[in-house]
């Protein structure tokens, strides 16, 4: 069973689009202004007086299982000749207007960086040998020599893609063997 209020929707939605579009073409076609002049006064629901075959109508409607109601649908656009209109149901306009506040709320925010880099910049020279151990240690597919390679560089990038955390570790370490780091 489908409850009245659907059953009015889909009557009142194809009722609204038949009238709107049978009413303006004999307008338009007889030279007849349809911009101009008043606007008629929608009827309150107080003061409004269902005839009695209407109601019937909608208690007939009411009553209809869903498939049935479909081809209700089907039947009466096809018979007023109404295109296929795609209903949006209420609750899509509130989970629309979710994202733009929260996109709103994000320009607010000042982007934070996540990954960092750390840079070897110069050395001490008299720790040159220790920066090298700590640079093996650091990154142990190196052996000696370009461990000894990759300190004479500077400045070099040691690590990329660290979090804050592992690159405020490497800076120490890099620095307590005489080395001047950047974290970038």
């Amino acid at each position: 069973m489908l409850s009245t209020r659907l059953c009015c929707r889909i009557t009142s939605g194809l009722l609204r689009q038949s009238r709107s579009l049978s009413a303006a073409a004999p307008a338009a076609a007889e030279g007849v202004p349809t911009t101009e002049g008043p606007s008629s006064t929608v009827p309150s629901s107080d003061d409004r007086k269902i005839a009695p075959h209407i109601q019937s109508l909608v208690d007939t409607i009411a009553n209809l299982p869903l498939l049935e109601v479909a081809d209700l649908n089907y039947a009466l656009k096809k018979k007023l000749n109404l295109p296929d209109a795609p209903v949006m149901p209420t609750g899509m306009v509130m989970q629309a207007a979710a994202p733009a506040a929260a996109a709103e709320a994000k320009e607010d925010d000042i982007p934070q960086k996540m990954t960092f880099s750390v840079k070897l910049t110069k050395f001490d020279d008299t720790k040159k040998i220790a920066l090298i151990k700590e640079i093996r240690n650091q990154l142990p597919n190196l052996n000696l020599v370009q461990a000894k390679k990759f300190v004479e560089t500077a400045p070099v990038e040691v690590k990329g893609d660290l979090g804050k955390a592992e690159a405020d570790e490497l800076k120490t370490a890099l620095e307590k063997v005489g080395a001047t780091v950047e974290i970038a």
